[in-house]
Formats: structure tokens, C-alpha cells, sequence
């Protein structure tokens, strides 16, 4: 199993008494010489992952203090040189809203070239809160998403020169991207999903799908991916499923647990967002947004943490013990850690990679780097054998 560490870059200081996180939080609330010093811890800690065997991921988001990372290819660029052996996985770019695919295809070459093949190309949908900072269009969007993937990929792929391209959304006279990326055709490719019904699209083109925090949704995800892979006549590599979490490893259980509680504050803010901006019209198909209005407000939406007895969680007033059991927060010692991953991919089925959110919320520098050392040594050496054949996992067809 392949192991990436990844943190949001949050500037916590700005959270106190604060009901909207997202969108519209003045930027005056950032001290610059603070807001320095995060972007060079969290350079450093990625850092500290190419030595401990680790790899590294980064996202994006924009207009909030959760996520400080607002252009992640900038990020991998910076750590494309700084590392030698880490994969580097953007997940990711969000294409739906960027009105210029072919920057992505170019950034993404420099970066796979600059990092001699380290790259792993993730192409995101993205928030319905990110339509308000990028001024999108929120209907429509998975038509541009596909678009706007077809494109990005051709361009990457292409070899004999210039092309044109002609779509609903994206017009191009003369498409040739220099460099080409140093992989061929093109890094491999990971797409985000929280819903099975966005599985099999992304099975079809036999892509990396990776969710994030979706607890034992990943089950009928990766079921579903699988059915169509099946229908296809073609098997799935377990390196086809990616799961994020957060962890908090210790030298004992309360530490690992106190650790998982602070990296949790990620969890708790990241829903604080006003409602105009939460699910703007148009962004979820109609059948799915009134599947949440019936679901109601406590409900948390259609697609809110539960725990395997199917109690909601609230995120925002989640303790740590209730996200333990939504399968979102893997927490104690080494042996708790590696346990509780244990028994999660047996229930969703087995997948090839783990998203490990090992910073997060108010966890110091300090912490971290302890955190992660710890899962690099004594967890991460035995996740290996949970991928190792078996007719449990492997071979069978789940039910999406």
C-alpha cells in the first residue's frame, strides 16, 4: 500500500468566534510573517516525507483560512526540486472551474519534468464553494469537467504537433504544449468521488478514484467502480482505490488520540460556510438536492458521516470518538492505527492507497513530524500484507 501524507495549510488563528470560514472572511485577519512561517512548516514536513518513505499530496482551495494552499502546482513545484523519491499527487486541480485547461496540462508538464517523473495528475470537480471565488458557472459543471479532462489529457499525449480543438466549453486554434511531460503519455491520472454514481465514469477510463473523509461510503464508491470495471471485461489493481483519512499516531493511546482530536479541527471548520455559498443552484442535480432537503437540516446532508450503525455525526460538533467510528480518524498507538485501517479495508474491500492526513487543525510542527516518523516506521511496513491475495477482497464483486 502506498502512503501519502497530506495537510490543507490551515491558517487556525483566524477561526476563533468565526460562523463562515469560507468566501467572504476578510484577508486582513492574515499576519504575513505568520502566514510565512505556516507555508515553511508544512514545506518542511512534506520534506521530511521523502526521507521517511512517504509520499506527498497537496490540494487547493480559495477565499478561506482552512486552506492556505490555494494554487497546489505551485506547491508541487517548489517540492518537485526539493525531493528526490516521494511521489508528488496534486488533488487536486479544479478543472470544472478553471477557464483554461491548457495551463493545467502545461503546469503539470513542468512539474513532471522538473520532479523526472514523480507526478501523479489529480483533476477535481471542486467545491460547490469554490463557484463564488472563481465566478463559475455552477451548471453544467461535470460536462466542462470532462471536457475539459479529454482536453487536458490530448494535449499532454500529443506528440506530432499543434491540434485545434472545438468543444461546447473550451475553443482552441493551436494546442501545443511545451514541455511534454517526462512520463507517456501523460501522468497518471486520480479523480475524487463521494457518490457511486460518479464510479463509473471514472472506471471507464480506468483512472485512480480517491475519496476523502467519505467513511463507509468508499464501500458501495469502490463497489461500484469495480461492477463496471467487471461489466468491462477487465480486472481492477487494488492501486485503483484511494482512501483519505486522518491519522494521529502515539507512543500511547492518549497520545495518538489527543494528536487525531487537533488534526480533527480541519473536520469541525471545514463546513463553515453561509448557505448561498454551501450549494449554490444548479450545482447538484436536482434528484440529489431534494434527496437532502428531505433529508432535512440535522441530517447533515445526503451525505453526512455515519457510524456503521448508521448514526449521523454533526461535523461540526464531532468528538474524536464519534469520527473513530465513522472510519474518518484512524487514532491511538501503533497497533490501534494499523488495526483500525486493518478492519476499514476489509470493509470497503480492499484499495491500493492511503491519503493520510497526518497534519490538520492546531497540530504543531513538532507533533507532526512525531506523528508521521511514527507511522512511517512501525505502521506503514505493515500495510503491505494487507494487499497481499486474497479471495476475501480480491476477485469478488460487491454490490454498489
Amino acid at each position: 500500500m502506498q502512503v501519502w501524507h497530506f495537510s490543507e495549510v490551515a491558517y487556525p488563528d483566524a477561526w476563533a468566534g468565526e460562523t463562515e470560514l469560507r468566501v467572504t472572511l476578510p484577508n486582513g485577519r492574515i499576519e504575513p510573517d505568520k502566514a510565512a512561517d505556516i507555508y515553511g512548516r508544512h514545506l518542511d514536513e512534506w520534506a521530511a516525507c521523502d526521507e521517511l518513505g512517504l509520499n506527498i499530496m497537496v490540494n487547493e482551495h480559495h477565499s478561506t483560512a482552512t486552506c492556505l494552499s490555494s494554487a497546489c502546482n505551485l506547491l508541487l513545484a517548489i517540492l518537485a526540486r526539493e525531493t528526490k523519491n516521494a511521489r508528488l499527487l496534486a488533488l487536486g486541480n479544479p478543472i470544472a472551474n478553471r477557464p483554461d485547461p491548457i495551463r493545467v496540462a502545461e503546469e503539470a508538464a513542468m512539474i513532471d519534468m522538473i520532479s523526472r517523473g514523480r507526478l501523479e495528475l489529480g483533476l477535481v470537480r471542486g467545491s460547490p464553494y469554490e463557484i463564488g471565488p472563481t465566478n463559475a458557472n455552477p451548471v453544467g459543471q461535470m460536462e466542462r469537467f470532462w471536457e475539459a479532462h479529454d482536453l487536458i489529457l490530448k494535449a499532454l499525449s500529443t506528440r506530432d504537433g499543434a491540434f485545434s480543438w472545438e468543444s461546447p466549453n473550451f475553443h482552441y486554434r493551436n494546442v501545443n504544449v511545451w514541455p511534454r511531460p517526462y512520463q507517456d503519455p501523460h501522468p497518471p491520472v486520480w479523480i475524487t468521488s463521494t457518490s457511486p454514481s460518479s464510479a463509473p465514469a471514472i472506471a471507464q477510463r480506468g483512472h485512480v478514484i480517491a475519496t476523502l473523509l467519505s467513511g463507509l461510503i468508499a464501500k458501495d464508491l469502490f463497489a461500484s467502480y469495480r461492477a463496471t470495471r467487471e461489466d468491462m471485461g477487465l480486472e481492477t489493481p487494488v492501486d485503483r482505490f484511494a482512501y483519505c483519512a486522518l491519522v494521529g499516531v502515539g507512543e500511547t493511546r492518549e497520545e495518538g488520540v489527543a494528536r487525531a482530536d487537533k488534526i480533527a479541527g480541519y473536520v469541525r471548520t471545514s463546513p463553515l460556510v453561509a448557505a448561498q455559498f454551501a450549494s449554490p443552484p444548479g450545482y447538484l442535480r436536482t434528484e440529489i438536492k431534494a434527496a437532502q432537503l428531505k433529508a432535512g437540516p440535522r441530517s447533515g446532508g445526503l451525505h453526512a458521516l455515519k457510524t456503521a450503525d448508521g448514526r449521523p455525526i454533526q461535523q461540526t460538533e464531532a468528538k474524536i470518538e464519534d469520527l473513530i467510528e465513522t472510519c474518518t480518524v484512524f487514532a491511538g498507538t501503533p497497533d490501534d492505527v494499523y488495526e483500525q485501517i486493518k478492519k476499514f479495508h476489509r470493509m470497503v474491500g480492499g484499495f491500493g492507497h492511503l491519503l493520510l492526513m497526518g497534519q490538520g487543525g492546531d497540530l504543531s510542527h513538532a507533533d507532526t513530524l512525531s506523528n508521521l516518523t511514527l507511522f512511517a516506521r512501525e505502521v506503514a511496513p505493515r500495510l503491505a500484507d494487507l494487499n497481499a491475495p486474497d479471495p476475501a477482497i480480491r476477485g469478488v464483486r460487491q454490490k454498489a
